[in-house]
């Protein structure tokens, strides 16, 4: 049967945690509730209070607390609910966790999953909706994952959880019950993705288009649809990974199609798409047949509640469609 995004995530914390004991859950209403949208149901019915532990709203003692606990031999499983409210976590996670093997000359490991709920698209407005994914793959350190499919969602997550460095888990509102990425997948303990390379979900020779989380499934359809006004072929590539990026998938793709669009739904100065163009641009400049565009949300302080500003504010298919056309002019 087909699993969706949410359901292949709560596969993942349950096959890890029979798996090892050693792996347990914090978080805000994880335990009792299910968390804010059902991720964890079920998971204390079956591993009890001491496993799925409900915490406090203190998103900073959680990621402390499961410091603590990983530096201590545990495997701890933390949620922080929205991306919005992380900041009080800022310090444990880029001054503590991520610079752990570092400042103990490799003598000491942190294997910590932070689950972070992120993205726009949904009527959250201002503290429901942001997309700070750079505010962590700028850091050394830190894995940063942000799957798009609901098999990556299962296999990432318990590669994360097996990883002894801090991983940060990025999963899109949007896509926890999207029926598109719904998929039949394995089950046990050989279900593990890649942490370190990128997947390429449309193979293309015209023009390439790099992206992340939700933003694929806009991608997917902006790439059928220049395909069927203009016959071009266009690549689609899946980061998955944010840090460290794989700038070899990338760049083998330059050097076939001749031209490259970001898609990201995160601030357009200083996103992710700032380097990975500087990364081309530097690396693969001779191969480039156009000047490299990026689709992003504009630089305003954060996403509009109102619909008709939400929409205005989202990358969508048609400005991804206008892009490629711009480039493919070339």
């Amino acid at each position: 049967m087909p699993v969706s995004y949410l359901d292949a995530i709560n596969a993942a914390l349950r096959e890890e945690m029979r798996r090892d004991p050693n792996v347990f859950i914090l978080g805000e209403d994880v335990g009792v509730m299910g968390g804010a949208f059902g991720v964890t149901k079920g998971l204390i019915e079956e591993f009890g209070a001491d496993r799925v532990v409900d915490s406090p709203l203190a998103e900073g003692i959680i990621v402390s607390a499961s410091i603590g606990a990983a530096m201590a031999g545990l495997r701890p499983v933390a949620e922080i609910q929205f991306v919005d409210f992380i900041t009080p976590a800022m310090d444990a996670i880029t001054q503590q966790a991520a610079k752990l093997r570092y400042r103990s000359a490799g003598t000491q490991t942190c294997p910590l999953t932070v689950r972070v709920c992120y993205g726009g698209g949904t009527g959250g407005g201002l503290y429901h909706s942001q997309t700070n994914t750079t505010w962590f793959a700028h850091e050394p350190g830190l894995v940063v994952v942000a799957p798009a499919t609901a098999s990556d969602a299962k296999g990432m997550l318990k590669a994360s959880i097996r990883q002894d460095d801090p991983v940060i888990y990025f999963e899109h509102k949007k896509l926890y019950r999207l029926p598109a990425v719904k998929e039949e997948l394995p089950e046990g303990d050989d279900h593990l993705a890649d942490l370190f390379h990128c997947a390429i979900r449309r193979p293309g020779k015209d023009a390439t288009i790099v992206t992340y989380g939700y933003m694929l499934q806009l991608a997917l359809q902006a790439a059928e649809k220049v395909a069927e006004e203009s016959g071009a072929s266009v690549e689609v590539i899946d980061l998955r990974v944010l840090n460290p990026l794989d700038h070899d998938t990338i760049l083998e793709s330059i050097s076939r199609t001749g031209r490259l669009c970001i898609v990201q739904e995160d601030h357009r100065t200083l996103g992710i798409g700032s380097e990975i163009a500087a990364t081309v641009a530097e690396r693969a400049f001779d191969c480039l047949d156009a000047p490299i565009v990026r689709v992003a949300a504009p630089d305003v302080p954060a996403i509009p509640a109102a619909e008709a500003m939400e929409q205005f504010y989202m990358p969508n298919v048609g400005k991804i469609v206008d892009a490629l056309h711009r480039i493919l002019q070339y």
